[in-house]
């Protein structure tokens, strides 16, 4: 909660956009990107005003023709967000940062708990061919993508998947485990709502991750009305952080890798905030 005397750590005020990278931000980015290709004529992109251009898009929501003149050109800018994609520079920015912001807190840089949880979206009037297909959430009544999220007890983005609404969650969870690829090795324990209950996801989890249990945090019979439950709020919290990237509040992207990149551009955006917020 903003308070006169944490005020000052938010402020952006004096940027050109509130999305727009502060110095600080800027340095701890700016080694992770790639180097320019050898040979050819030297690189003219200014890539922080790249940058720029994809934290205003995801932070407006903006379509890619309507980004402000005084940044890179709309296919300059997708150009590179495609390749670091692509590339896996976004995978890379990611992880890096998530083991500084561990760091900061004191930490390990490989958590022991986790919590996973789904988040239902509803896609924008698109179809066809050429668009990777959406599902029907009947649980939830929307028509669109599911994001499976994986965070630890920080809140931070550890992993993500994003898949049709269709697939059950005991389904895309265990999709989630398994595309970990021993990224985390000392991953013990995973809170899980009562979607995941049940023999098929725990045999299923113990064949992609031995050693990982689950606890199925449920919600008491006898509550009334809203009640936070112990370690399942942290996703919930997690996933309201990521919808204040307005570019996140309906699938708006064709590919299903697009989306999931945005999503990972957002909690790059979340983590750079976090490590390079001033004292009052």
């Amino acid at each position: 909660m903003w308070t006169p005397e944490n005020r000052q750590r938010y402020d952006r005020s004096k940027l050109r956009y509130p999305t727009d990278l502060t110095d600080e931000e800027w340095a701890l980015v700016a080694p992770l990107l790639p180097p320019a290709r050898r040979g050819g004529n030297k690189r003219t992109v200014d890539l922080r005003e790249v940058v720029n251009g994809l934290m205003y898009v995801l932070g407006t929501g903006c379509q890619w023709r309507a980004i402000p003149k005084d940044l890179p050109p709309r296919s300059t800018v997708h150009g590179y967000f495609d390749l670091w994609d692509y590339d896996g520079t976004l995978l890379r920015i990611h992880h890096t940062l998530y083991v500084l912001c561990r760091e900061q807190a004191g930490r390990e840089a490989s958590p022991t708990a986790a919590i996973i949880d789904s988040q239902s979206v509803k896609s924008a009037e698109k179809g066809g061919a050429r668009f990777d297909p959406s599902g029907y959430d009947a649980g939830k009544k929307i028509k669109g993508k599911k994001r499976h999220l994986l965070v630890d007890t920080q809140g931070l983005l550890m992993h993500a998947l994003v898949h049709p609404a269709d697939v059950q969650d005991r389904d895309g969870g265990v999709w989630v485990m398994a595309t970990l690829f021993s990224l985390y090795p000392f991953l013990l324990k995973l809170y899980a709502d009562g979607g995941y209950q049940g023999p098929v996801f725990r045999e299923a989890l113990e064949r992609v991750c031995r050693s990982v249990t689950v606890e199925i945090v449920k919600r008491s019979d006898q509550a009334v009305g809203f009640e936070v439950l112990p370690k399942r709020w942290i996703v919930e919290r997690t996933i309201g952080w990521l919808n204040r990237c307005r570019r996140l509040a309906k699938d708006w992207e064709c590919r299903t890798r697009k989306a999931l990149a945005f999503l990972r551009l957002a909690s790059i955006r979340i983590m750079l905030r976090k490590l390079c917020q001033q004292s009052a």
